[in-house]
């Protein structure tokens, strides 16, 4: 057990040097630039812990509370899609504030950004907090895969002496992981009472002056403009890939012609389609999801369409040559269409309005529909030409 402690303690909130820094790449990137008095010899404290905490069963990291210019940037590019899956901490045992034996215990993910959405919600309170392996996953998508559990729970209990931390034999846990958490079977195997916490961390405190009882709204899943149009970014940079890969596609197909394949028609008539293409893209990746609840229709894929379709419109009456001919102008319509439809069939995943079994019967439904649209436009398209 000894060596046990000994290994949580050298990877929670600090990095190991040389030997170990490549093990503790993910959780201590960010360490600080200056020396800290807090340092110990052959270690470098991450940027969000400012020191150790002496306890029973050796030393805790105490984190900030506040987000640093690094912590932001890190933010903004993990929204991008950058970096998002090798964004975590170190599992194991944090203080925030001066804890002691009565102060609760708030569990969490090791998905950095989860952890800072928490952090900094707690600026006036003294609490311990214990992050899981989830692999880097935030907490409602890590129960779900069932890396946010009652196993590993229990096993971050015992593995951190809980009990020799606090005398109240408690955690709080989120309530969107409570698809992966049986209190009872935590109970059992580590004497530990799991209470559901509210959604949001930023709940955290009136939670707790309530008694730790969850009134109606911190309970309430919102799904507010500002929280569809964040989840974009990564949206994008999802399919930037694929997209590329479609431009170049297009390119040739709209140098195919009479005289086999022309570059001044592949240039000409390929610009069109790559502006078609950007607009689906606009489209099913960002307008849909601004505009969900005001957009007709249940499906996300027949929303998309019809956002798709106004887009494609409006392209049309600025774009003159994008009708230069009937077959010209449907072609781009069905493909600015599909691919409005397919990226916000694809946003299913990030929304709490769907089920696996909705997203799973919507796809079933829809991607055939978005096969024979693709192929048409396709065809059409290089029928134009001639």
């Amino acid at each position: 057990m000894k060596n046990k402690k000994k290994t949580q303690a050298s990877t929670s909130g600090v990095t190991l040097m040389p030997s170990m820094d490549q093990i503790n790449d993910n959780c201590c990137g960010q360490g600080a630039d200056l020396p800290s008095p807090q340092e110990k010899p052959g270690y470098k404290l991450c940027n969000y812990v400012d020191k150790f905490i002496t306890t029973e069963v050796g030393p805790v990291p105490r984190i900030k509370t506040k987000l640093d210019i690094r912590d932001r940037i890190s933010t903004a590019l993990v929204r991008c899609g950058i970096n998002r899956y090798r964004y975590t901490i170190a599992p194991g045992l944090y203080g925030v504030g001066d804890p002691d034996k009565t102060s609760e215990v708030l569990v969490t993910a090791n998905f950095k950004l989860t952890f800072d959405h928490l952090r900094r919600e707690l600026a006036t309170l003294n609490a311990w907090i214990l992050v899981l392996d989830t692999k880097g996953v935030n907490v409602w998508c890590a129960a779900s895969k069932g890396t946010f559990s009652s196993r590993e729970l229990t096993n971050h209990i015992l593995k951190a002496d809980l009990d020799k931390i606090v005398d109240h034999k408690r955690v709080i846990v989120p309530q969107l992981g409570a698809t992966g958490i049986c209190a009872k079977a935590v109970k059992k195997e580590s004497g530990f009472r799991v209470v559901y916490g509210p959604i949001r961390a930023a709940d955290i405190i009136k939670f707790l002056e309530n008694k730790r009882k969850a009134d109606s709204s911190m309970r309430a899943v919102t799904f507010t403009f500002l929280e569809r149009i964040i989840l974009t970014p990564v949206e994008l940079q999802i399919v930037l890939k694929p997209a590329l890969i479609t431009a170049i596609v297009l390119f040739i197909l709209s140098g195919m012609g009479p005289g086999f394949f022309s570059f001044s028609g592949a240039w000409n008539r390929g610009a069109i389609a790559f502006i078609t293409l950007a607009i689906g893209m606009v489209s099913g990746a960002v307008i849909t999801p601004a505009l969900l609840p005001y957009i007709p229709g249940r499906q996300f894929a027949l929303k998309g369409f019809i956002t798709g379709s106004l887009a494609a419109l409006i392209m049309a009456g600025l774009i003159p040559a994008a009708t230069a001919s009937p077959s010209t102008g449907l072609a781009l319509f069905l493909f600015c269409v599909t691919i409005s439809s397919f990226l916000a069939m694809n946003f299913t995943g990030t929304t709490p309005f769907t089920s696996p079994s909705g997203v799973e019967k919507e796809m079933k439904r829809y991607i055939p529909i978005q096969l024979t649209t693709l192929v048409l436009s396709t065809g059409l398209w290089i029928y134009s030409a001639f």
